[in-house]
């Protein structure tokens, strides 16, 4: 019952990270949601799993891929965002608030 527990909950965090990216307007907000959602969601469903199994060798290599989830999605994360900051994109301005001939 745990088990479910944990991959229905892993299941709603990449829900909610995939509606971020349909959601969000730049690329690193799109970013920020996808790598924070989805490793949280990818943790939850691989504890589950892990859960659901029990100890053994599957447990184990379930945990190896855990760990190099988790170290992989940050890494990757800075990449693109480094790629698109080096390419120039700007990130996203609310253009209500600001006030009209004042720019930063």
């Amino acid at each position: 019952m745990i088990a479910y527990i944990f991959i229905f909950l892993g299941l709603i965090f990449i829900f909610f990270g995939t509606l971020g990216i349909i959601r969000f307007p730049d690329i690193y907000t799109r970013l920020q949601t996808s790598s924070k959602c989805d490793a949280a969601g990818a943790v939850a469903i691989l504890v589950g799993l892990m859960v659901r199994e029990g100890l053994n060798s599957l447990s184990l290599r379930i945990l190896v891929i855990l760990l190099f989830l988790l170290l992989t999605n940050p890494v990757s994360t800075h990449a693109i965002a480094r790629s698109a900051a080096i390419r120039g994109i700007k990130p996203w301005r609310n253009k209500k608030n600001t006030k009209k001939g004042k720019t930063d």
